[in-house]
């Protein structure tokens, strides 16, 4: 049995139910124990819509719903738990397991609606573990979970040593933690499972906090039964919980920050079929540039769809630019356009000439300046592929540009993403919190740029010279270490800047699974290197 209490979750339901839908598990040995009430949205409305549709696929749906009222008399906060909210979620939880066990349930599963059980096999993965009560490791945007590692003799949390290195699965497998809460499994086959209680008053000289998942915790405790956490295979997200002053359109920019995130490894985020029109439609600009480049392989679609997807949550509408293929490249081709290595170049780490990968994103950006120059765009947003964007990532950049209109910086390159190689200070522009004087830097993830920055890179004439672009930019800006490489670039004074903290990153790192490179990855372009300058 899964035990559902929905309460102001409008805005989640369709991703929940999304990934409850594609659980590896037969619906017909599934019952549901859905409960909702003090809602301000339409939660009511959204669930009748989903049961309407699925509630004959499961084993039994027992539906309940309260209209009025609509908050708490003691707490009209959306997110406040006041003491009557908490009673009231004690009583529905204990209702719930009483309910499975009345009904001879070998489990029952607590399950907050704003939980995305995006890895199919949850239930069969937890059940294999065989423990009496266990929580799946789930991400959020931050170090939040859904478990503690510490907890004072009180029931209150305590910082441990141990719990980021389960989060972060540096340690893999099943731990033995104090506290679960928000998805937790409990195995009713066991009876030891029998003393389990969401009910204070059942637990002898209980004293501490009118709180459900400690009075659960204190229970399991009590009757020597262990929690267990698992992270054998990443299992998926949940919302972290706001604070009492916290509006529902809070939660919706949280929703809309968590699923940039879930993008990052899956090319969709799953909605609820039923569902789907009760999901707004994002509207999309060019965030106030006059245009906004996503550069992308052909060979890449898998790449291109998440971004497009991910562009279309934050609300960026991108034009396309097909990337150059270093592994398509001939040496007809490069012959034709020009180019040929920089004659002292050798690669910093590898000591090895260009690959073809490096050309090919060379001329990617290249064609994208170039493109800039003949449309005669004032300003524009290049995007690579490859790039996970921080939370509020719409918001942040508009303030950047903002600030930097504000004190009228004269600018050509802006860094929104970076690996930072320079060990000297990197001063702030005056006058502009997140914004520093650049120094020398790799990485070409996602950059503002000027048509005059634009005018300037292209007029430099890197084909018949050419070092990767990353290279390429910090000769510009004169901030490159190789003098004999910044001799060939007399004119260098492209005036670049970097956002401070980054606003991307990589969705994955040398080493990591599913880490590819198009650039290191490729043959050496031999035939640029025989020629002289």
């Amino acid at each position: 049995m899964i035990a559902i209490l929905a309460r102001n979750k409008a805005h989640t339901l369709p991703y929940f139910f999304g990934y409850l839908e594609r659980l590896n598990y037969p619906r017909d040995r599934i019952s549901l124990w859905i409960r909702s009430d003090h809602n301000v949205d339409n939660t009511i409305d959204v669930l009748k819509t989903w049961l309407d549709v699925h509630r004959d696929s499961y084993h039994s749906v027992d539906f309940s719903y309260e209209e009025e009222p609509e908050t708490f008399s003691d707490g009209p906060g959306i997110f406040e738990w006041s003491p009557s909210h908490f009673e009231h979620i004690i009583h529905l939880k204990e209702a719930a397991l009483k309910t499975a066990r009345k009904r001879w349930a070998d489990y029952i599963m607590f399950l907050d609606c704003d939980v995305f059980l995006e890895n199919k096999d949850t239930l069969d993965l937890l059940m294999k573990e065989d423990k009496t009560v266990i929580a799946p490791v789930l991400e959020t945007l931050g170090a939040y979970s859904n478990y503690w590692c510490g907890m004072t003799e009180q029931g209150y949390y305590k910082r441990t040593d141990n719990y980021l290195p389960i989060l972060e699965r540096e340690q893999i497998g099943c731990f033995d933690v104090p506290m679960i809460h928000s998805a937790v499994l409990v195995n009713l086959r066991y009876k030891e499972s029998l003393n389990l209680t969401f009910d204070s008053r059942k637990i002898e000289n209980y004293s501490g906090p009118i709180d459900d998942i400690i009075i659960f915790a204190h229970s399991a405790r009590k009757s020597g039964v262990k929690m267990w956490v698992s992270n054998v295979e990443p299992f998926g997200h949940m919302m972290a919980p706001l604070e009492k002053e916290n509006t529902l359109q809070d939660d919706r920019e949280q929703l809309q920050n968590l699923k940039v995130e879930m993008l990052v490894d899956q090319p969709e985020v799953y909605i609820s079929p039923p569902l789907s029109h009760f999901v707004p439609k994002v509207s999309e600009d060019k965030l106030g540039f006059d245009q906004v480049y996503l550069i992308n392989l052909e060979r890449r679609p898998e790449r291109r769809e998440r971004m497009l997807n991910t562009l279309s949550e934050i609300g960026i509408r991108a034009h396309i630019l097909k990337a150059v293929d270093g592994k398509a490249l001939n040496d007809t081709y490069i012959e034709q356009m020009g180019i040929k290595m920089l004659p002292e170049y050798a690669d910093p780490y590898h000591k090895r000439p260009l690959t073809r990968g490096e050309i090919g994103c060379f001329l990617s950006h290249y064609f994208v300046w170039k493109d800039i120059i003949e449309h005669q765009h004032r300003t524009a947003l290049v995007l690579e592929d490859d790039l996970r964007f921080e939370p509020y990532f719409r918001k942040k950049i508009q303030a950047l540009v903002k600030d930097v209109q504000k004190i009228g910086l004269l600018w050509d390159l802006i860094y929104l993403g970076r690996k930072r190689l320079s060990e000297s200070g990197e001063p702030f522009v005056a006058g502009v919190s997140s914004l520093v004087h650049v120094d020398y830097s790799y990485w070409t993830l996602c950059y503002l740029i000027t048509l005059e920055g634009a005018k300037k890179l292209v007029t430099a004439n890197p084909l018949p010279k050419l070092v990767p672009v990353d290279e390429f930019l910090p000769i510009m800006f004169d901030k490159h270490p190789e003098e004999v490489w910044k001799g060939y670039y007399p004119k260098r004074n492209l005036r670049a800047f970097s956002a401070q903290p980054l606003l991307v990153y990589p969705t994955h790192y040398t080493g990591e699974a599913n880490y590819i490179s198009d650039t290191e990855d490729s043959d050496l372009a031999l035939s640029v290197v025989k020629d002289e300058l």
